[in-house]
């Protein structure tokens, strides 16, 4: 009903637009990217503030947002933290939420901590108008645009901070099946990305560029690989006589890993207020045997997809995510 709503409000404030599109054969259906770069000619401010329409907004998120890029001229992007509004809806849900949590604290505030790097989420964030301007836009091609554009930022000499305090609610997927649909556009848009800004990475030796290319390859290709190497040889060794053995104690380096896994999400969800209690560490337990497996099938899924799109050279369909 995001349309409804705006309608409403374009009541009381007369000089907000909207901008249907999924009604026009012309311009429906071609992914985000698309419907930002429409959103985008049509607006007017020296700041563009992008939201999806699933996210609930806390009220002072966009002050935040605003207040933090006006700080800084090297500042391209501000992002802010999204939490997951429908957590308490089953397993999965709970799954996600640890995910996203561990996620942000780790990768984006580790990151932004240690290095001054971020990486835009699809959602509640703020960019300067001048740099889609520099870049024509965002890539029609791109399905991860906010991976796409954040490296598009990075070529610019901008940073992308990240602020805690903006905060949003947004709903994730309540079924494994509408899970794999999204989590598979992810991939194969991160991979996109990957193809796209590898030669850059390493002619220009532009260190963010190359240090999130080393990130996204190592978990999309390296440790996803090694994981499959890992679980074919246990099964190799479950269904025939074959044995591979290497020599040292690994049984003890895979507990000690198992329990390093644990303990480093535990410390994340620790900074999140409510989030450090006894039902998710308890999920910590379950969750790498689980949901974390999961995203083998996903991951294999994601590159197949990629390939697919490319060796035909297909059009990019854009997999928009379905709401519960």
């Amino acid at each position: 009903d995001t349309g409804r709503v705006i309608e409403g409000v374009m009541n009381r404030y007369p000089t907000t637009k909207i901008i249907h599109i999924e009604t026009d054969a012309m311009t429906g259906g071609k992914g985000k990217s698309n419907a930002l770069n429409i959103g985008y000619k049509q607006s007017s401010g020296d700041f563009l503030a992008i939201y999806d329409a699933d996210n609930t907004v806390n009220n002072m998120a966009l002050r935040y947002l605003v207040y933090e890029i006006l700080s800084n001229d090297k500042f391209g992007a501000v992002i802010g933290m999204f939490r997951t509004r429908n957590k308490e809806k089953n397993w999965l849900t709970q799954f996600i939420n640890i995910e996203t949590l561990s996620f942000q604290w780790m990768a984006q505030a580790g990151r932004w901590r240690l290095l001054k790097l971020c990486t835009i989420p699809g959602t509640n964030f703020i960019i300067r108008r001048s740099i889609i301007e520099t870049i024509g836009g965002w890539d029609p091609k791109a399905i991860a645009e906010d991976t796409e554009i954040s490296f598009r930022i990075y070529q610019l000499g901008y940073k992308i901070a990240f602020t805690p305090l903006a905060r949003t609610f947004e709903q994730e997927p309540e079924t494994v099946k509408v899970w794999i649909k999204q989590r598979t556009r992810w991939v194969s848009g991160n991979i996109y990305v990957l193809s796209k800004f590898l030669k850059e990475g390493i002619k220009n030796r532009n260190t963010q560029i190359f240090f999130d290319l080393f990130y996204f390859f190592s978990v999309y290709i390296f440790f996803l690989s090694s994981i499959l190497v890992s679980d074919a040889i246990f099964i190799i060794g479950l269904v025939t006589d074959y044995r591979i053995t290497v020599t040292g104690n690994f049984i003890m380096i895979w507990v000690m890993s198992y329990f390093v896994f644990i303990l480093q999400i535990a410390i994340a969800l620790s900074i999140e207020k409510g989030e450090s209690n006894f039902k998710n560490i308890r999920l910590l337990f379950i969750m790498y045997f689980t949901y974390c497996q999961m995203w083998l099938l996903v991951a294999i899924k994601g590159v197949y997809s990629y390939l697919k799109t490319n060796v035909m050279k297909l059009e990019t369909k854009w997999y928009k995510t379905e709401r519960f």
